[in-house]
């Protein structure tokens, strides 16, 4: 019995080894062709999870029977998530280019770390207010209102976040630069002072329940009457009757004199005072003749 083998095919290996024998003759060239790589995989990546992966969630909202989500994708909290794949792309992708100077790579990785951190950052400011929206739709909306302290949080949230990517961009743990912010109280407690006067206002309001959405409030100083259409943390937007705008302060409902109609409003009915003049002149004991005519009412 005769046996005959055919030659093995080595053409593709034998290119990827002459390709392979190229880029180690040509290190630089390598590299570049590796960052290109890299940037490449993080844009398709990015594209695919907005194109597919975002389209697939929103066919999901759309079925879905709650609300809620569908406020979330109207405040972009998902899309602004998606953003994050690149960076984790990037992250992870430049150990792997050849030839990359250390000192390089540690810096793209803090660029990627720190973006991914303002991402995030971002996309929880979004997911707050979303939050506020969904609240809005109870009826304890009306008299509780929470978009003051989510506004609040929110401001944490940025602070926070600008903190740690600062610290993360000079490779420096971020709880130096918060005992730096403690060791600069004074100047916060300067720039921030309308935000903290705004707080304890919103927090006095809430309690003692002074105002609430669609009351009827009155203030003559700052020529505002109409009805409360907003309360957040710094301003209260009042539309006043000829479907003007006002925007007062949140800490003046606290420092000055306002008038709430609301009382009125509830009761059906209001109560008007007036003065009658009486001629003194006119008032005398009544006659028979007068008894007996009105009488007949």
């Amino acid at each position: 019995m005769l046996l005959i083998q055919a030659p093995a095919d080595t053409t593709g290996v034998g290119a990827l080894d002459a390709a392979l024998n190229w880029l180690g003759a040509h290190p630089a060239t390598g590299t570049v062709l590796g960052v290109v790589a890299v940037l490449l995989v993080a844009y398709l990546a990015d594209v695919f999870t907005r194109r597919r992966v975002l389209k697939l969630v929103s066919l999901l909202i759309k079925r879905s029977q709650y609300h809620w989500d569908d406020v979330l994708y109207e405040h972009r909290v998902f899309e602004r998530l998606s953003h994050v794949v690149p960076g984790i792309v990037v992250y992870f992708g430049v150990q792997l280019v050849p030839g990359l100077a250390a000192d390089v790579e540690t810096f793209v990785q803090r660029l990627a770390a720190a973006f991914i951190v303002a991402v995030v950052a971002l996309t929880m400011g979004a997911f707050l207010s979303a939050t506020n929206d969904i609240y809005q739709q109870f009826e304890i909306s009306k008299t509780r209102p929470i978009k003051g302290y989510l506004q609040v949080i929110k401001i944490v949230v940025y602070v926070l976040g600008t903190v740690v990517v600062v610290a993360t961009l000079m490779d420096q743990n971020p709880l130096i630069f918060v005992s730096g912010i403690g060791a600069m109280t004074a100047v916060l407690m300067l720039v921030f002072r309308d935000t903290i006067l705004s707080l304890v206002a919103s927090v006095q309001i809430a309690s003692n329940d002074m105002i609430r959405v669609g009351d009827w409030v009155e203030m003559p100083k700052l020529n505002a009457d109409g009805d409360v259409i907003d309360i957040a943390l710094h301003t209260v937007k009042i539309r006043n009757f000829d479907n003007t705008i006002t925007t007062v302060p949140t800490s003046k409902f606290i420092d000055e004199s306002f008038k709430n109609w609301r009382g009125m409003s509830e009761s059906g009915g209001r109560r008007i005072k007036r003065s009658i003049h009486v001629d003194m002149n006119s008032i005398h004991f009544l006659s028979d003749a007068e008894v007996a005519r009105l009488s007949r009412f």
